[in-house]
C-alpha cells in the first residue's frame, strides 16, 4: 500500500481550523447532532469485544423494511470510509481493474491507487446532468475488471440516478462478471423518496452508507456494507476482523438509538432540506455567474462558474475565505476543474448559509 494524504482531507476545515471559517459551506452533511440533542444519554455499558459483524439488533435495523435483506448480509463498520477500504483492499489487487465513475468520493479513487490497481474514469458530464452513462461503462470494462464504483445518490452533485437505470448497472456488471459497488451514503436524503437498497438486486451488488451525513453523527464513526453473498460477507468480515476486531460499544449502542427513531428523525430533517435547497435554487436563478444541476438528494450541489472570476479560479477561492471567511469544497477535491465548487447546504444554520452565498457572489465579482 502506498498512502497518499486526499486533497479532501488536507484541505478539510477541521484541519484549516474552524475558528477561521465564517461561512463554512464545505460541509457534506447535516448539522452535527450532540448526544442531548438526540435525547441520549449513555448507560452504564459494559466495555467488551462486541460481536464482529456488528451487534445483531443494530444490523437488523440497517436493513429494516428493505425486501430480500435482513441482518446477516449486513457488516458494521468504522464508518462508510471503513467499509470502502474494505472492500477496496478485499477485492482488489494491482492485477485487477476497477471502472470508477466520477467525480467521485476520494476514497473510492484514493484506497485502489494506494494497492496499485488500475482505473478505468468515466466521468459524467454536466450536459447530461451528471446522470449516469451505461454505454459509457461498458466501454471501460475490460477483461481484468473486478468492481465499478458509482455513488447515488450522487457525490458532489446531488444527483440520485432513477432505479431503472441502476438496475441495468447491475445488470451489465453481472453480464461481465463483475461486482457493482453502490457508495449509498445519502441513501435517506432522496427528496422525491429513497431507492431500494442496491444489494437488494442481486449478490454481486455491495452497498456502502454510514450514519455521518443524513443523522449528522460522523463523530461515532458508524457504517455499514451490505452484501447478499455469504462468501463475500465472510471475506469482508475477516477483513474486519484484521483491521480492528470488532466496533466501540459506545458508537454501536448510541448508533442503535439513532436508528431505532430513523423517521421521527429523517422526517424534519427532509423538511429542512428541501427549504435550504429552495434557498440556493433561488440564489442560482439570481446568479448569472453560475450555472448547476439541481440535486434530487443529498446536502451538496456542484455549480459551475459561467466565465473566469478575476484573478482566475485561485483568486476567487482566496478572496472568498480570507476576505469573506467563506469555506467551500473546490473541484480538484473530485478532480474536477476549480470552476466547479461543492457547495453544502444542510450544515450551516440558515443565516450562515444566506451569508455564505452572498460571499460567493461577491468573489465572483472581484
Amino acid at each position: 500500500m502506498r498512502y497518499v494524504r486526499m486533497p479532501i482531507e488536507v484541505e478539510s476545515p477541521e484541519e484549516y481550523g474552524y475558528d477561521a471559517i465564517r461561512y463554512n459551506l464545505s460541509e457534506s452533511s447535516i448539522a452535527d447532532q450532540s448526544l442531548s440533542g438526540l435525547g441520549l444519554t449513555v448507560p452504564d455499558l459494559t466495555l467488551l469485544y462486541t460481536e464482529h459483524r456488528g451487534a445483531r439488533g443494530l444490523r437488523a435495523l440497517v436493513v429494516a423494511g428493505a425486501p430480500g435483506l435482513d441482518a446477516d448480509d449486513v457488516l458494521i463498520t468504522a464508518g462508510a470510509a471503513g467499509a470502502l477500504f474494505i472492500v477496496a483492499t478485499a477485492l482488489l489487487t494491482a492485477e485487477d481493474h476497477l471502472v470508477v465513475v466520477r467525480p467521485n468520493y476520494a476514497t473510492n479513487l484514493e484506497t485502489p491507487r494506494a494497492i496499485g490497481c488500475p482505473i478505468g474514469f468515466v466521468d459524467l458530464s454536466f450536459e447530461n446532468g451528471f446522470q449516469i452513462d451505461l454505454q459509457a461503462i461498458a466501454a471501460a470494462i475490460t477483461p481484468r475488471t473486478r468492481l465499478i464504483s458509482v455513488t447515488c445518490p450522487h457525490n458532489p452533485t446531488g444527483v440520485i440516478t432513477d432505479e431503472a437505470r441502476l438496475r441495468a448497472l447491475a445488470d451489465l456488471a453481472a453480464e461481465h462478471g463483475c461486482r457493482l459497488l453502490v457508495d449509498e451514503t445519502y441513501g435517506e436524503l432522496a427528496y422525491d423518496g429513497a431507492l431500494p437498497i442496491a444489494a437488494s438486486f442481486g449478490p454481486h451488488v455491495i452497498s456502502v452508507a454510514s450514519l455521518s451525513k443524513a443523522y449528522g453523527v460522523p463523530g461515532i464513526r458508524i457504517g455499514w456494507l451490505v452484501c447478499r453473498d455469504p462468501a463475500l460477507q465472510t471475506l469482508f468480515l475477516a477483513a474486519k476482523e484484521q483491521i480492528g476486531i470488532c466496533g466501540s460499544v459506545v458508537d454501536e449502542w448510541i448508533a442503535e438509538q439513532v436508528l431505532a427513531r430513523r423517521a421521527a428523525l429523517l422526517q424534519p430533517t427532509l423538511a429542512e432540506m428541501r427549504r435550504r435547497l429552495d434557498r440556493v435554487a433561488a440564489w442560482m436563478q439570481g446568479e448569472p455567474l453560475l450555472e448547476w444541476v439541481r440535486p434530487t438528494g443529498g446536502v451538496v450541489c456542484f455549480p459551475r462558474m459561467t466565465t473566469e472570476p478575476p484573478g482566475g479560479t485561485d483568486g476567487f477561492y482566496r478572496r472568498l475565505l480570507e476576505r469573506d471567511g467563506t469555506y467551500v469544497g473546490p473541484g480538484h477535491w473530485f478532480e474536477q476543474p476549480d470552476r466547479y465548487f461543492r457547495l453544502g447546504y444542510g450544515w450551516p444554520t440558515a443565516e450562515a448559509l444566506d451569508g455564505g452565498l452572498e460571499a460567493i457572489s461577491r468573489a465572483l465579482r472581484g
